[in-house]
């Protein structure tokens, strides 16, 4: 029971900032199918609002493919659907941005005892509304998993990032994205995520800027479940 507390005192200082109006959300819903050591599929679905679970105005879901090229190189090509509605209420008409989008993507890992850094490159090819748009970003991850070992995994996870949006028109820079969280492994395949997102915009319209309260939940799932599985502490995507 005591371990239990130590959990919910863990996410409460989130949960207090969390109250306030100010405060948007930012909710994900992830699962990642492993066929095999170096094959992966994934899906995920996304909700947000400008307000703390008020005024939602996106949504999206996608798709794709994972391919572990190297122990510390991961390749994939993804797609989806991006929704973006208009401020002052929950899915108001019309919307800022009606997108399809394909991504293909490189994320590079490097680890330093038991800290491991995440470089991550994509390139999106956007149909939108308002025509054929490209951009590009990159993040940089960093994550440390903690706590005692149970059946081959740390229950805890500390994480951090910052991403960087340019596209190859003026003005080039479109939006920078932090995040700063904390993981939760009740079981190994599953992973509760909560968090804290700051995010600027310079002159945008597909996304709005500002404070959100994150929470997600990340399954992975193997084909065959074997002693040589293991979970990756990878930070999650968004």
């Amino acid at each position: 029971m005591i371990k239990y507390w130590k959990i919910l005192l863990a996410f409460s200082p989130l949960v207090a900032i969390a109250q306030t109006d100010d405060l948007g959300s930012w909710n994900i819903l992830n699962v990642k199918y492993n066929v095999n050591n170096k094959w992966s599929a994934f899906g995920e679905a996304q909700l947000r609002s400008l307000k703390f679970y008020n005024n939602f105005h996106y949504y999206e879901y996608k798709g794709g493919i994972n391919f572990k090229a190297h122990k510390n190189i991961t390749l994939a090509i993804g797609a989806g659907s991006y929704q973006t509605y208009k401020e002052g209420g929950n899915f108001v008409l019309p919307k800022n941005n009606d997108e399809c989008r394909i991504w293909p993507q490189i994320v590079v890992f490097q680890s330093i005892d038991k800290w491991k850094f995440e470089h991550r490159y994509r390139a999106e090819f956007r149909f939108t509304n308002n025509g054929y748009k490209n951009r590009f970003r990159y993040r940089l991850g960093l994550s440390y998993p903690f706590g005692k070992e149970r059946n081959g995994y740390q229950p805890y996870q500390f994480n951090a990032s910052d991403e960087l949006f340019f596209t190859d028109k003026e003005p080039y820079f479109e939006r920078n994205r932090l995040l700063v969280g904390f993981n939760y492994k009740p079981t190994k395949p599953t992973t509760l995520q909560i968090g804290y997102l700051r995010q600027f915009d310079y002159k945008i319209n597909d996304e709005t800027g500002k404070d959100y309260f994150q929470i997600g939940l990340f399954i992975e799932l193997f084909r065959h479940q074997s002693s040589n599985n293991s979970i990756d502490t990878d930070l999650k995507d968004n």
